[in-house]
C-alpha cells in the first residue's frame, strides 16, 4: 500500500492594499498654500521699519511705564467696572434668548425647517463681528454702553446657540430614550434626559462667553460707546503714554482675575457638578 504525502500548499502573497488618494485633501492644501502666499505678496510692507520696530517698541513701553500717572487709577476702574457691566449685561441677554434657542436648533427635538432657520441664523450672526453690530445698533440707541451690551448679546446669541445645540445633540441618549419610553413629553425629556448630562456645558460655555464678552468690551469703547475702551482711545489720540500705561495695567490685571475666576469655576463644575 503506497502512502501519499501530503502537499504542501504555499500560502498566497499577501498585497498591502493601495493607498487612497486624497485628491481634496491635496486640492485644498494647495489652494490654502496659494491663497496665503498671494495675500502675503500683495500687502505693501515696508521691509526697511521692520529694523527699527524692536527700539520703537521699547520706546513706547518706556513712555508707558517708567512714570505711569497713577492719579488716573480711579477713573480708570471706574471704566474698566462700566466695561464688565456691559460684558455682564450682554452674556445674561445672549443667554436668555440662546437658551431655548439651542434646544430647537438640535436634531432630533425642533423642526427641521425651524432647525435649519436657526442654525443660518447662528452662523449669520457670528460672521458679523461686535463692533459691526454696534454701529447698527447705535443708530437706534446712540452712543451709551446699552449699545455696547446689545452688541454683545446679540454676537453671544451666535456662539451660545451653536455651542448649545452641537451640546445637546452630544449627550447620551440613553435617558432620553427611558424619559420617552416612560411617556414623556419632549419637554420632558430634555429636562429629564437631556439636562442633567448638558448642563454643565452650558455653564461652562456661559462662564467662558462672559470671559469673550470683557475683552470685547473694550474694543467697543473704540467707537464710543464708554467703558475702558473709549478711555484708552481718547488718551491714545492725545498721546498721553503715561495714562495709557496705567489704563493697560488694569485692563490686563482685571481681565486676568476675570480669566482666572471663571477658569476656577469652570473647573469646577467640570469635576464636581452633575447639574440637578
Amino acid at each position: 500500500m503506497t502512502t501519499l504525502a501530503p502537499t504542501r500548499t504555499e500560502p498566497a502573497a499577501v498585497t498591502a492594499p493601495r493607498r487612497p488618494v486624497r485628491v481634496l485633501r491635496a486640492v485644498a492644501l494647495t489652494v490654502a498654500t496659494a491663497t496665503a502666499l498671494v495675500a502675503f505678496w500683495s500687502i505693501d510692507i515696508q521691509w526697511s521699519r521692520l529694523a527699527s520696530l524692536p527700539g520703537q517698541v521699547v520706546h513706547y513701553l518706556d513712555l508707558m511705564f517708567s512714570a505711569p500717572s497713577w492719579d488716573k487709577l480711579p477713573e480708570a476702574l471706574r471704566q474698566t467696572l462700566r466695561s464688565v457691566e456691559m460684558a455682564w449685561l450682554g452674556t445674561v441677554l445672549g443667554i436668555v434668548v440662546s437658551f431655548p434657542l439651542s434646544f430647537l436648533a438640535a436634531r432630533g427635538y425642533g423642526p427641521a425647517p425651524v432647525r435649519g432657520a436657526l442654525r443660518g441664523l447662528f452662523s449669520l450672526i457670528r460672521a458679523v463681528p461686535e463692533i459691526i453690530i454696534a454701529i447698527i445698533i447705535l443708530s437706534v440707541t446712540g452712543l451709551t454702553p446699552l449699545t455696547g451690551a446689545l452688541a454683545l448679546a446679540v454676537n453671544s446669541v451666535g456662539t451660545l446657540g451653536k455651542w448649545g445645540y452641537e451640546s445637546v445633540e452630544g449627550v447620551d441618549h440613553g435617558p432620553v430614550e427611558a424619559a420617552r419610553a416612560a411617556g414623556g413629553s419632549t419637554v420632558e425629556a430634555l429636562r429629564w434626559g437631556v439636562w442633567p448630562s448638558a448642563a454643565t456645558d452650558f455653564f461652562s460655555f456661559w462662564l467662558y462667553r462672559f470671559e469673550i464678552n470683557v475683552r470685547a468690551s473694550a474694543v467697543l469703547g473704540l467707537i464710543g460707546v464708554g467703558g475702558i475702551g473709549d478711555m484708552l482711545t481718547s488718551y491714545t489720540q492725545y498721546r498721553e503714554w503715561s495714562t495709557v500705561g496705567v489704563l493697560l495695567i488694569v485692563v490686563v490685571v482685571v481681565t486676568m482675575a476675570i480669566d482666572s475666576v471663571s477658569a476656577a469655576v469652570r473647573r469646577r463644575l467640570t469635576d464636581g457638578s452633575t447639574g440637578r
